[in-house]
């Protein structure tokens, strides 16, 4: 919420549970589920209290977890234009990560996703307050089992050739 002249009115807030502005002087003000236009309305009215005119702009910002292979995972408040693929770039994939197996948890229902088939509109799919995303992990054989069962033989035969010295 921006009410120009006024920074103590303004600043990022998080709209509680009930609908309402978590602040104490807008704890009253409900905008959950009504449209942008109706939101700012209400706080402009609100606003009136305390000056005639007041200037009111209303930037809406949804927030969406983004982890797994990132390398920035955190929960993140992005504009409601943003797209799913938008939210996994911002948090940088790592090399290691698979878009084509991304995981979408939305309304306690679990989706897998494929960012990187330019067939289908999936990549563009925008997000929504709540969503979370994580990036799964592309699984290397030679990384995560020979090079380690390498270096286990190794230091076994290293063992092997100290005591039977």
């Amino acid at each position: 919420i921006t009410v120009w002249r006024m920074p103590e009115l303004s600043g990022g807030f998080v709209v509680a549970s009930d609908g309402t502005v978590r602040h104490p002087l807008y704890q009253n003000v409900a905008v959950a589920g009504i449209p942008l236009a109706d939101a700012e309305d209400r706080i402009r009215e609100f606003l009136r209290r305390f000056e005639t005119d007041p200037q009111v702009s209303i930037d809406p910002l949804l927030r969406v977890g983004v982890s797994g292979e990132v390398r920035l995972p955190n929960l993140y408040a992005l504009p409601p234009e943003a797209t799913l693929a938008q939210a996994v770039a911002i948090a940088g994939p790592t090399e290691r990560g698979r878009l084509d197996r991304v995981r979408l948890l939305r309304e306690g229902r679990e989706y897998y996703l494929d960012l990187t088939d330019t067939e289908s509109n999936v990549s563009q799919l925008r997000i929504q307050s709540g969503d979370q995303l994580w990036v799964e992990r592309r699984v290397s054989i030679w990384r995560e089992y020979i090079a380690p069962g390498g270096s286990i033989a190794s230091a076994i035969i290293s063992l092997i050739n100290i005591l039977t010295r």
